[in-house]
């Protein structure tokens, strides 16, 4: 079983909007490992309501934490511990795409990290928007995911273009770009199909 892992450079760089992305374009399973606050419109809900095919199916969160925090911080709220023993990812005969919280070192409790639910086995794709820091924070996610020795298969940028941005991080990293989204009006299904069929090849190439 394949398992593409998308995570992001921080919070809000628009990981949920990619990960109903590749979703739609492998026709994969969807399963988010840990989600924090908005229960009731969770992310997992949000690409369920964004996929268009009838075969992708969407796995429970390993741990539902009411308060939209830091999941070290949520679940001391809720007076639980993140045990990342007991986060393990559901059995399917299909592709999996677990989508992450915030960036690679959110904190899961005292010990472990978004960065520790990446097995040696999974692809990642990293979600990369421009802003005032971002080129640090880009290579720093790539620069922890090489420590690990986890494969990056590529990036994909979150709105608009950036070119001398996206110039130096190329050339720091040499990582493929997957694709690009551009600022969008409105996102629904249809948005979401359009880039599922632009990105389709080199998600299938991973």
């Amino acid at each position: 079983m394949k398992k593409i892992f998308i995570t992001g450079i921080g919070t809000d760089v628009g990981k949920t909007l990619v990960s109903a992305i590749v979703v739609e374009a492998l026709k994969a399973d969807y399963w988010k490992p840990i989600q924090a606050g908005d229960l009731e419109s969770s992310d997992t809900s949000k690409v369920k309501n964004l996929i268009s095919n009838s075969r992708s199916k969407f796995h429970k969160n390993s741990y539902a934490l009411n308060t939209a925090m830091s999941p070290h911080a949520a679940a001391e709220i809720d007076k639980v511990n993140i045990d990342i023993n007991k986060i393990k990812a559901p059995k399917t005969s299909n592709i999996l795409i677990i989508e992450g919280a915030g960036g690679l070192l959110v904190p899961l409790n005292n010990k472990d990290t978004i960065l520790d639910l990446i097995e040696d086995d999974f692809k990642v794709i990293i979600v990369s928007r421009h802003y005032l820091g971002s080129i640090n924070h880009t290579l720093l996610t790539v620069a922890m995911l090489k420590q690990k020795g986890i494969k990056i298969s590529g990036i994909i940028y979150s709105g608009d273009k950036n070119t001398t941005t996206e110039d130096i991080i190329n050339k720091h990293t040499n990582i493929p770009v997957i694709g690009r989204i551009e600022e969008e009006n409105r996102i629904d299904r249809n948005v979401i199909k359009k880039y599922a069929n632009l990105f389709k090849i080199n998600l299938e190439n991973l």
